[in-house]
């Protein structure tokens, strides 16, 4: 139960009612299952570097970043009302750009596997995009209800929310970050849309977003080569389609309920970013269609509380919350269905996490804090007057 002193605007401690409990413990059991299942995904790679690296190095950086998330979280819940943040909502997306913008400057930006989308920090990395989607949603809902009056005009309305997202689209494509702008595109037009932005407005949007992703697609080979993979990874099962084709193994091994905890072979050195954005995978093969099942309504969960966390918030009047809610559930279930129909074959690879899953202390701490925001927004509808518990 998270608690404060009792003042305007931070949690009361005497509500026993402050907080969505549903939505605590579907984000507990996600981030407990993940942390298990990553351990057992990546102590293979972690034994083979004992030289340098500890056997339970991985496990150690998780934790760590699920903690610090938890901290910076519960200190934006208890010290950042809504209102607050929609003051320094322009200045944090201009943040954001910026350190986008740096990861680019030679010296600065540090390439993994042929991208450049971190900065190192000494003990860490920090990948600004990650940040950069938390920022999106905060930003696209704060201008759907300052512009709500002129949001299927082309010039007020329409114009202004593609010059951002031309400046965003360049910035993460020069960082080769093409699966981060699918998603913040997708979410922005979601957010839009559900903001009251007409049918005709909203395929007008959508289909400049289809070009742009064509354009994205059709400059860089290797995407072409992503998508021809993906529709026939058994075609080159030892080259391009390999790390999709063990994918599939892992999944077919696994069948109803997994060969057991700890006891996968893809993960020996065979399936590549095991711990990471194929991390699904490995917990299809140890727990089968019965823990990716699990995985899936908990995902479900997590949007169905967020959407009634944003729909109370539109029934009080608190439309910047409502859309944020709204964002943030689209967000997580998007990213969260990207990223397995990739495992499964049914999308080309992204490079996408798994929310609250994969390895990753940028996308830990930026999920952690996304949920107390989450929070927060359902604490300020029960402080209402109407309010109520969901």
């Amino acid at each position: 139960m998270l608690t404060s002193p009792t003042t305007p605007d931070t949690p009361s401690k005497t509500n026993k009612s402050s907080t969505d409990l549903v939505l605590i413990w579907t984000v507990l059991f996600l981030l407990g299952l993940g942390l298990v299942m990553m351990y057992s995904a990546s102590i293979a790679i972690a034994e083979a570097e004992q030289e340098t690296r500890s056997a339970y190095y991985y496990l150690e950086k998780q934790g760590i970043a699920i903690l610090c998330g938890v901290f910076v979280g519960l200190i934006i819940f208890h010290l950042l009302p809504m209102e607050r943040l929609r003051i320094f909502c322009p200045l944090l997306l201009l943040g954001g750009l910026a350190l986008l913008l740096l990861v680019l400057v030679p010296g600065v930006g540090r390439e993994i596997n042929g991208s450049y989308r971190w900065i190192p920090l000494g003990v860490t990395n920090f990948q600004p995009s990650e940040l950069i989607k938390l920022l999106m949603v905060i930003f696209t809902a704060d201008y759907a209800v300052r512009r709500h009056a002129h949001l299927n005009h082309l010039f007020r309305g329409i114009l202004p929310v593609l010059v951002i997202l031309m400046i965003l689209a360049g910035l993460l494509l020069m960082q080769k970050d093409y699966g981060a702008l699918f998603v913040i595109t997708l979410v922005m037009v979601s957010i839009l849309f559900m903001s009251g932005m007409s049918l005709r407005s909203f395929l007008m949007l959508a289909g400049m977003g289809v070009i742009l992703f064509t354009l994205a697609i059709w400059i860089e080979p290797y995407r072409m080569v992503r998508i021809a993979t993906f529709m026939d990874p058994w075609d080159d099962p030892f080259n391009k389609g390999y790390q999709l084709s063990h994918a599939l193994i892992a999944f077919g091994l696994g069948e109803w309920f997994g060969v057991g905890l700890g006891g996968s072979v893809e993960k020996l050195h065979y399936l590549p970013e095991a711990h990471t954005d194929f991390m699904l995978a490995v917990l299809a093969e140890e727990l089968g269609f019965l823990g990716v099942a699990t995985v899936m309504v908990l995902f479900a969960s997590l949007l169905l509380r967020a959407f009634r966390i944003g729909r109370t918030a539109q029934e009080l009047g608190d439309h910047f919350g409502a859309l944020v809610a709204y964002g943030i559930g689209t967000w997580f279930a998007l990213q969260a269905f990207v990223n397995m129909g990739v495992n499964m074959g049914l999308l080309p690879t992204k490079g996408l996490t798994l929310p609250f899953m994969s390895y990753g202390g940028s996308s830990m701490v930026v999920c952690c804090i996304t949920i107390a925001l989450l929070l927060r927004i359902d604490w300020e509808n029960r402080q209402k007057p109407s309010g109520r518990g969901i």
